[in-house]
């Protein structure tokens, strides 16, 4: 069974690699599709509708630029990896994972155990919680079986 699995949140580490290297590895037909992760490029997506000296603007325009992306392929999804870091706080992963609830698609959140507390409520719609990328891996080959 073909899954398209889309990976949301921190971009600092290799977590997002591990799980394509897992899923190769175990010979899983699935398509992996991501927001922008290159983190200059996000920031600045809405500079090309003008110059803003307000940083308000400026963010505001390009997360609207990035919705874009994020809406069409969380909607094109059959499941959602939400990921969040230790070093940065993901507000971006979090409304991923709201969106996904609003929509019903489902989602495994990724994260240490020492964030649970603040992500209860992310948590608690989550098909799953997850602290490895090995985990999400043996999540992704059970429910792709034939």
């Amino acid at each position: 069974m073909k899954f398209t699995v889309y990976l949301s949140g921190e971009i600092h580490s290799d977590w997002r690699k591990e799980i394509q290297e897992g899923a190769k590895e175990n010979d899983l037909d699935i398509e992996f599709i991501s927001a922008v992760t290159d983190h200059d490029a996000s920031d600045s997506a809405g500079d090309h509708l003008g110059n803003e000296n307000n940083s308000f603007w400026r963010d505001h325009k390009s997360a609207k630029v990035n919705a874009i992306r994020t809406k069409t392929l969380i909607e094109k999804s059959d499941l959602a990896v939400i990921r969040f870091g230790e070093k940065y706080k993901q507000w971006n992963a979090a409304f991923d994972a709201g969106y996904c609830a609003a929509l019903g698609t489902p989602y495994v959140t990724l994260h240490a155990n020492d964030i649970v507390h603040p992500l209860k409520e992310v948590d608690a719609s989550a098909m799953a919680w997850t602290t490895t990328t090995e985990q999400v891996v043996q999540i992704l080959k059970y429910v792709t079986q034939a």
